[in-house]
């Protein structure tokens, strides 16, 4: 029992530094995710009988607790993204996703291949899972809370390139995750192309194709239910809480007809957010899809900053620490920049934007998924190694360097927008606390402080 009750203490704790570290790293070189991970690390060095995770042995409880805490990210992402749904508006997003995506995992399978010396299978397997970027765990680099949709022309282009593409990447890695699968299952260890016409056809267009229709479809009954219903209209009864209950539908019932969870979701929130852009409601789901995001990411953080000292640096070969630096260090920047060639981007926008990569829980997802779907068990533990080691030093790397570079960006876009003539819109920042003007727009929006009445309310009931 005093086990137990050690850990309802610690779990109490952290808990409550979930909420209070936020408004107390927000001008700091370093981030929450940054205190959760090397906290696990320090308890796990503690010579206490602490329970340790082992991605390993504990797989399914991994897979499930990564996913939720993926999905749930991924509808507050979409959520909060103003910029209209378009082709030349989302053109930061799509030459991540058709150019950098996979000249990334191309450049990581390579080289795991040849320096690591791993068979073509694990080598891609590693490869898909860190690819796709994560700024769930570097809040400065990702755009913030909903607007009332009077800024939506003016989102700021490297949170919102960087958000897009971690809302969209996190379901397209999952082909290249399947195609690991179906390599090794073919060929084992060595190689074979008997597997690409069916994973081409059912894994890349098929389950896609399935995964942005069911987005669709879900987002706009959702935005009906939410906004437009005559009978049931959640948008006037402002529960926060429906968002997970949006979430987990959408997620579920694509996965049921076998197309990509993540893509749906992501698409499904987007698709909400058109529905009615500027009703405050959005601020309230928002808001409460950030506050399970923050716990769940912190309870694993905390896990893995354990698991690292007390198991994944011992597993973790040279060759695949390399492995990792390579990726966060010239991989993906070179893959960014080689996808930015021509934007019409500033070139520092440009090089922030290629630098911050950012690896992290959709990674864990990916590995725990592929582990039980595949034959890779001889190189499981050597995979979570290198896994964890290259999101150990992406949370420490990005999250200490992000701040200042975004504030920086930010200090140089204010004093150009001074010297041009002419209203130019600052840039939208993101809020890390219910404190000053966040606050007061939360206050409007939720039930548990005063709104004000609308002027509009006369001509379209629920809306603010």
């Amino acid at each position: 029992m005093t086990l137990v009750h050690g850990i309802y203490t610690a779990a109490g704790i952290g808990i409550l530094m979930a909420a209070v570290l936020p408004p107390l790293v927000r001008r700091r070189p370093f981030s929450m995710p940054m205190v959760f991970l090397v906290a696990g690390a320090a308890i796990a060095l503690l010579p206490l009988d602490v329970p340790v995770v082992d991605p390993v042995r504990d797989r399914v409880w991994v897979e499930h607790v990564t996913e939720i805490c993926v999905i749930v990210s991924l509808m507050g992402a979409g959520l909060a993204i103003d910029r209209p749904f378009g082709w030349r508006g989302w053109a930061g997003a799509w030459r991540f996703l058709g150019l950098a995506l996979p000249l990334t995992i191309a450049g990581m399978a390579l080289l795991g291949v040849w320096l690591v010396g791993w068979p073509p299978a694990v080598a891609l397997l590693l490869a898909a899972a860190l690819a796709p970027t994560d700024p769930v765990l570097a809040a400065e680099v990702r755009v913030g809370e909903p607007t009332s949709g009077e800024d939506e022309d003016d989102e700021e282009e490297v949170r919102f390139t960087l958000t897009s593409e971690a809302g969209l990447n996190d379901g397209l890695a999952m082909p290249f995750v399947l195609a690991a699968v179906a390599l090794a299952a073919t060929a084992g260890d060595g190689w074979s192309a008997e597997w690409i016409g069916h994973w081409l056809l059912a894994d890349v267009l098929l389950r896609a194709v399935v995964g942005l229709v069911a987005g669709v479809a879900v987002g706009r009954l959702l935005g009906r239910l939410f906004f437009r219903s005559r009978h049931v209209r959640l948008s006037q009864q402002m529960e926060g809480f429906t968002v997970l209950g949006a979430t987990f539908t959408v997620y579920g019932l694509t996965e049921l007809l076998h197309g990509y969870g993540f893509l749906a979701v992501f698409v499904a929130a987007c698709t909400i957010r058109a529905a009615e852009r500027s009703h405050g409601y959005h601020q309230v789901l928002h808001g409460f899809g950030e506050q399970v995001e923050r716990l769940l990411t912190a309870v694993l953080l905390f896990l893995l900053g354990g698991y690292l000292v007390a198991d994944g640096l011992g597993e973790l070969p040279w060759q695949g620490a390399l492995l990792g630096l390579a990726l966060i260090l010239v991989i993906r920047p070179a893959a960014g920049a080689a996808a930015q060639l021509g934007f019409p981007a500033g070139r520092r926008e440009r090089a922030v934007t290629a630098l911050f990569g950012i690896r992290g829980i959709g990674s864990l997802f990916y590995l725990a998924y592929a582990l039980g779907e595949g034959p890779f068990t001889r190189y499981a533990d050597e995979l979570w190694a290198v896994a964890a080691f290259t999101v150990l030093v992406s949370v420490l790397l990005h999250g200490a360097t992000a701040t200042p570079v975004i504030r920086r960006l930010d200090r140089r876009r204010e004093r150009v927008s001074q010297d041009t003539p002419g209203e130019t819109r600052s840039p939208r920042r993101r809020p890390e606390s219910r404190t000053g003007p966040a606050a007061t727009r939360f206050a409007r929006t939720s039930p548990y402080g005063p709104r004000p009445p609308s002027p509009r309310a006369g001509r379209r009931p629920g809306r603010r």
